[in-house]
């Protein structure tokens, strides 16, 4: 098991982060969309617990994610994808990863303005970043669902990129970064 990531493929804490923040953001749109979703019950005020709780441990992993990508290189692309397409990968996962940290933000203010006293997986206390303001909570609510559009249809081209890669330039893109794999030539 290789733990850096090389020139050649992504290490296994990277992996691990990749899968685990990608897991939980399906995770997370499923939770999201059901707790907006369901009739006013303790159900739907657990399937907010979950929501937001969730949302805090993908915006702490981002922190783990960025500290890790800064500190090892990362595979170099391939040498027949065209300048036009390295830029959109880079900008595209630049606009990931902004969006995987303003996201679980945006929910907080939502929370803090709306005055909702909130604990973690129901134990830790989450202070408020704001003060209580619906207007605030109204206006940040707006840009939290715009924000998760605009992440769908990034995931969507994200995924379509890799089974592109994939499937008709065939090269070593995704495979790369599947678990269980090492190092590709």
């Amino acid at each position: 098991m290789m733990w850096r990531n090389t020139i050649l493929a992504w290490g296994a804490p990277a992996k691990l982060l990749h899968w685990t923040l990608a897991l939980l953001v399906f995770v997370q749109i499923g939770l999201g969309w059901a707790a907006v979703s369901w009739r006013l019950s303790p159900t739907k005020l657990d399937l907010f617990v979950w929501h937001k709780s969730v949302g805090i441990l993908i915006l702490a992993l981002m922190f783990v994610r960025i500290a890790w990508r800064s500190a090892n290189v990362a595979p170099a692309l391939p040498a027949d994808m065209r300048p036009l397409e390295q830029r959109a990968a880079h900008w595209s996962h630049v606009l990931l990863y902004i969006l995987l940290l303003l996201l679980p933000v945006t929910g907080w203010i939502v929370n803090s303005a709306a005055n909702v006293p909130f604990r973690i997986f129901w134990l830790i206390p989450l202070p408020s970043i704001v003060e209580p303001d619906k207007a605030l909570a109204d206006a940040i609510a707006r840009v939290h669902l715009v924000l998760f559009v605009v992440l769908s249809l990034l995931l969507i081209v994200h995924i379509g990129a890799a089974l592109r890669h994939h499937f008709v330039k065939r090269d070593d893109v995704l495979v790369r970064m599947l678990p269980g794999t090492g190092d590709v030539k």
